[in-house]
């Protein structure tokens, strides 16, 4: 069958993104997991200066023998670096390079990003524009192809456009069917903000899905539950980031192109939102 979800967009940037990416959130094997994705078809790999594995991101690059141009790299700057998010990225860049060719100084024409977000919309109206000025300059500059934010709310985002700022291309939420953080998704939608998800897979906390709808589709569907929650993900046009240690399971978390919820279930799985009380992580983008 024709698959209605592309494997890879168009960002507002200009620059393509891959469909799915491996999340790397308190991965204690990030490096083999990495080399793993690499291995069984994932381009996108998401870190953050904030998981302290930059690094490792490159050394599993490097273990799997790809060439850096052929991905999708991200990481985050948080609030702490807000002040010079510039030398932030700079020194994530080194980090990078230092896993993937063993050296940190210089910078050459090929060290960069493919997407840096800011972490969150901590520190207040000041300190968020600041950083966002900062990674715009960093964009400019060419250290960064495509500049985006995580977990930030309606205000955040108008706060950046009433000051006449270009608008990040990415704003990456906790979504899933039980946190669908509807008003934030309809805004970035309507203003062409790609969508990311990250704990897609509910960090495997179901307590809240009292009746096992989710469980009861992927047993409809003949899927595994990760399985079924990406491609919930992939159906509503966000770009989901599993994260996963396991090798098996990295591999089975790209099995899910070619096949589709069918529209019954994914009104079951819609249905089961309770907004903020269904998060598993926190809940930023209430910040003032």
């Amino acid at each position: 069958m024709t698959d209605s979800v592309p494997k890879e967009i168009t960002l507002p940037s200009g620059y393509k993104i891959p469909t799915i990416g491996l999340g790397v959130y308190q991965n204690a094997r990030c490096a083999q997991a990495v080399t793993a994705a690499l291995k069984h078809g994932y381009t996108h790999v998401d870190s953050a200066r904030a998981y302290g594995n930059e690094q490792q991101v490159g050394v599993g690059i490097k273990a799997a023998g790809v060439d850096r141009s052929t991905l999708f790299i991200t990481s985050k700057v948080y609030m702490t670096d807000f002040d010079d998010t510039e030398s932030a990225v700079v020194d994530s860049i080194k980090k990078l390079k230092y896993g993937l060719e063993g050296k940190r100084e210089p910078l050459g024409s090929s060290d960069y990003y493919d997407l840096y977000l800011l972490h969150s919309p901590h520190g207040g109206p000041a300190k968020r524009l600041r950083a966002w000025r900062g990674l715009l300059e960093a964009k400019k500059k060419g250290l960064i192809k495509t500049a985006g934010v995580s977990n930030f709310g309606v205000r955040h985002l108008e706060e950046l456009r009433e000051a006449g700022l270009e608008q990040p291309a990415v704003n990456q939420l906790e979504l899933h069917p039980l946190d669908q953080q509807r008003e934030i998704v309809e805004y970035c939608k309507k203003n062409n903000i790609v969508l990311q998800a990250y704990s897609p897979l509910i960090r495997f906390n179901f307590s809240q899905d009292k009746n096992g709808v989710i469980q009861s589709v992927a047993d409809k569907l003949q899927k595994t539950v990760p399985q079924v929650l990406i491609r919930w993900s992939l159906q509503h046009d966000f770009v989901p980031l599993p994260k996963s240690e396991h090798e098996e399971r990295i591999k089975a978390n790209m099995e899910v192109y070619g096949w589709e919820i069918p529209a019954e279930e994914m009104a079951r799985l819609d249905a089961l939102d309770i907004g903020d009380a269904g998060a598993v992580c926190w809940v930023p983008v209430h910040e003032p």
